[in-house]
Parts: structure tokens; C-alpha cells; sequence
């Protein structure tokens, strides 16, 4: 197998590579998507479920896709095709993945760059309003300014490089996320009645246990440790034939569930204190962060928008370190394809990004009577990136190591710098159990998507 180019940029250490590859996972999947959903599928319940779950299944994906990039020194695009010819298509496909979602990830990070700047001004009572997202959203000019700016940092970012730009800021940003989440938790625990909420989200009811929680956490662990967009075998790419994959795959996974916990702590709990424990309140969806905390930090007082104010920078860090892996692995997609410079390719993808993107921020406003397959255009492209393409994606993954490459292409490549200790649990979730569990995520999110079935 060829040696990746001395050009492409590479980690200074495994640290480096676990820094960057868990600001990839911990996004804004971590902060409001998993705590709606833990809220939902019964708290103590889901929580355990996922953390099974993501001991055995994500700790699979992650250490495939891992050394898949270390062994073929490539991006995705060119990554599967190294593999086995057969299955060059697909490294078409996983690239496509990562193209479609930056631009709308950028949107919703544009709005969280908004929050914060609400928050740090004298209007944060205003946001407290039922209607001041859906108002903000349908606007044409700002939310597309904000959009931008967010989209902007994020390429000043990739540009600097592997080193200098990925890896340094994410030094930086990472341990700071740490810190203000572990701090908010510790707030919102001191809230009246925050207990109540604390022990629906750690004690589980086995009573609400249903196929549904594990479909519901499995999809989540999927969106939140960030598999099957290429990010993953992007950076395993820039990997030390000296790191340890394995062992950089447990402190990712153990990091990317710390955080999704401590959201949960810092928002569940918040919620009780505020509507007493409301169902309707605690399945408020997507709309949590944007709708329901501002009203919770607004009931705060002053200490509510200092609340506020750490919240959304605690976002904006989460949001902006999953951007800069998406924005990477296009970029390293390009320049592995077209043989350009970093500098050139990121020019073109924030060029496109920018373009897309303006779809999706316009979809709630001007083009809002604009309904491709009944989504806007953001539910839309979010839609065909994590429903579709990332479960197809993540399967035809499963079928090329599992059963024409050989899992012993796998376990080689992680046994080359350390011991593998869960090979066995590997090579049979890649065999078998995975590409069951995917079947499942796709058909369910598709037709709940569809509106065929509610999860």
C-alpha cells in the first residue's frame, strides 16, 4: 500500500488526532440533539441504551473508518477504492455526504452565533418570545450575515492547515468545551427542583423500554460520532504509523459520550426546574435550545444571561469544531482529486458551501413555498445526508471490510502500533450485528421522515 504524500499534513501525536477527531464528533448533535431525544425515549432508559450501544457499535465504525485512512494515507474519495476496486464508487458516495452538510451545519451555526451575540447584548429578554426563532429564521438578510460569518471562521480555520489550523485550535477549543459544560451542569444542578430531572435523565425505567429507544439511540450515536462522512478516514489519514488506533477510538468515544452526558445534565434538569417536568416541555424537539432555554435563562434573571451568554459560546465551540472536520475532509477530497492547493480548495468550498447554503437559510423566509419531497430545504438536505446517505454509506462500509476485503485488512493495520484488544468484538460487528442495526436506522428514519411511522 503506497505511503500518503508528505504534503497532505499530518497530527504532531495521537492527541492531536484525538483532539481533532472529538471536536468532529461533539457538535451540536451532542448539545440539543441528544438531550431532546434522551428526554423523549424515557431518560435513564435511552441513556443506558446508548452507552452500550456506543461501546460496542460506534467504537467499530470508528476504529474501521480510522484505519481505513491510516492504511490507505487518502481521503474518501479515493480511500475505498484502494481497498478493493470494487467498491471505488463508493468512495464517491461518502464524499458527497460531507458536501451536503456543511452548508446547512453552517446555517444552524450562523443562528447559535446570533444567540450568543443576544445574549451578550441587552435584547436576551426578547429571544424568550414563542415567536422570536420562527420570526428570526423567516428573515432574509441577517440570518445569511450571520450564516457567512460562521461559514467564514470556519475557513480561516482549514486553511491554516493540519497543524497549524485543525489541530491547534482544537487544542484549544476542546478542553475550554470541557470546562463550560461541566460548569453549566454544575449550575443547572443547583436550580429548584433540578433533582427531579436529574433522576428521570440517570435512573432507568425499564418500563419505557421499546424498539424504538434502541432505533432512536443508535441513529443518534450515528449523527453524533460523526461516521460515515468521511471525516473519519480523513483524518485517520493524518494519523502516525506509531499511533494507537484503538486506544484514541476509546478516548474519542469516551469523550463524544462525556459531553452528550453532561448536555444532558445541563438541560434536563434546567427544563424541570422551569416547567416542573411537562411533558410537553421536555419533547419540544429540535426547538429545545432555541425555544425553550431562552425562556429558562430569561426566568434566571441576571444570572440567566450569564447563563446564557456561556451556553451558546459552549455551542458556537461544539458547532464550529464538527464545521472544520466537515470543511477538512471536502477540502482533502479536492485537493487528493484535482491535485490543487489548500489554499484553492477551500476557496471552492466555501464558494459552493456559501451557494447551498443560502438555499437553506432562505427555505424558512422568501423560498419557504418551496417544498422538495414536502421538507424546507435545510430538513431536506439534512434528510438525504444522515436518513439516506450515512446509513447506506455506513453499510456498504460493513459489506466492503466485512466480507470482500477481510476484517484481518483491519485488524493488521490497528495491531501494527499497539494491541488490539477488541478485535473479536469488532470483526463480529462489522460481520453481522452492524449492518443489521443499519438496515434498521435507515428503513425507520426514512419512513419516519416520510411520516409513515412517528419514532
Amino acid at each position: 500500500m503506497k505511503e500518503k504524500s508528505a504534503d497532505r499534513g499530518s497530527f504532531t501525536n495521537q492527541v492531536g488526532f484525538v483532539m481533532a477527531a472529538a471536536g468532529s464528533a461533539v457538535g451540536l448533535g451532542n448539545l440539543w440533539r441528544f438531550p431532546y431525544l434522551a428526554a423523549k425515549y424515557g431518560g435513564g432508559i435511552f441513556l443506558l441504551v446508548y452507552i452500550i450501544l456506543a461501546v460496542t457499535f460506534g467504537f467499530s465504525l470508528m476504529v474501521t473508518e480510522t484505519a481505513i485512512g491510516r492504511k490507505t494515507g487518502v481521503s474518501a474519495i479515493e480511500a475505498y477504492g484502494k481497498l478493493s476496486k470494487k467498491f471505488t464508487f463508493l468512495g464517491y458516495l461518502t464524499s458527497i455526504v460531507p458536501i451536503i452538510i456543511l452548508p446547512y451545519y453552517s446555517v444552524i451555526g450562523g443562528w447559535v452565533f446570533k444567540y450568543l451575540s443576544v445574549f451578550l447584548s441587552t435584547s436576551h429578554t426578547a429571544s424568550a418570545q414563542d415567536s422570536y426563532f420562527s420570526s428570526y429564521i423567516s428573515q432574509t438578510g441577517e440570518p445569511i450575515l450571520w450564516f457567512l460569518l460562521f461559514l467564514g471562521v470556519t475557513g480561516a480555520v482549514v486553511m491554516l492547515g493540519v497543524e497549524k489550523g485543525i489541530e491547534k485550535v482544537s487544542r484549544i477549543l476542546m478542553p475550554l468545551l470541557v470546562v463550560l459544560t461541566v460548569g453549566m451542569a454544575i449550575y443547572s444542578l443547583t436550580l429548584p427542583h433540578a433533582m427531579d430531572g436529574v433522576k428521570y435523565y440517570l435512573i432507568p425505567d425499564f418500563s419505557r423500554f421499546s424498539a424504538n429507544t434502541v432505533l432512536a439511540a443508535l441513529g443518534q450515536l450515528f449523527y453524533s460520532m460523526s461516521l460515515s462522512m468521511g471525516i473519519t478516514i480523513t483524518y485517520g489519514s493524518y494519523m502516525s504509523k506509531k499511533d494507537d488506533i484503538a486506544k484514541a477510538s476509546t478516548q474519542v468515544d469516551i469523550f463524544d459520550t462525556g459531553i452528550a452526558l453532561m448536555a444532558g445534565l445541563m438541560i434536563i434538569p434546567a427544563v424541570f426546574s422551569f416547567s416542573g417536568g411537562s411533558e410537553t416541555q421536555l419533547q419540544q424537539g429540535p426547538g429545545l435550545m432555541f425555544v425553550m432555554l431562552p425562556k429558562v435563562f430569561n426566568h434566571m434573571g441576571i444570572g440567566g444571561v450569564i447563563a446564557g451568554a456561556a451556553f451558546f459560546l459552549l455551542v458556537l465551540f461544539a458547532a464550529l469544531t464538527s464545521s472544520i472536520a466537515l470543511m477538512e475532509t471536502v477540502v482533502s477530497i479536492l485537493k487528493d482529486k484535482l491535485h490543487i492547493s489548500r489554499v484553492k480548495a477551500c476557496i471552492l468550498t466555501l464558494a459552493f458551501s456559501a451557494l447551498l447554503g443560502v438555499l437553506s437559510s432562505l427555505g424558512f423566509g422568501v423560498l419557504s413555498g418551496v417544498k422538495p419531497l414536502g421538507f424546507d430545504f435545510l430538513d431536506f438536505f439534512d434528510f438525504i445526508s444522515n436518513s439516506v446517505l450515512m446509513p447506506v454509506v455506513a453499510f456498504l462500509t460493513c459489506l466492503c471490510v466485512g466480507w470482500f476485503i477481510g476484517t484481518k485488512v483491519i485488524d493488521d493495520e490497528v495491531t501494527l502500533s499497539s494491541e488490539f484488544r477488541r478485535q473479536k468484538l469488532c470483526d463480529v460487528m462489522i460481520r453481522w450485528i452492524a449492518p443489521i442495526c443499519i438496515i434498521a436506522i435507515l428503513v425507520s428514519s426514512v419512513l419516519n421522515a416520510l411520516g409513515i411511522i412517528n419514532l
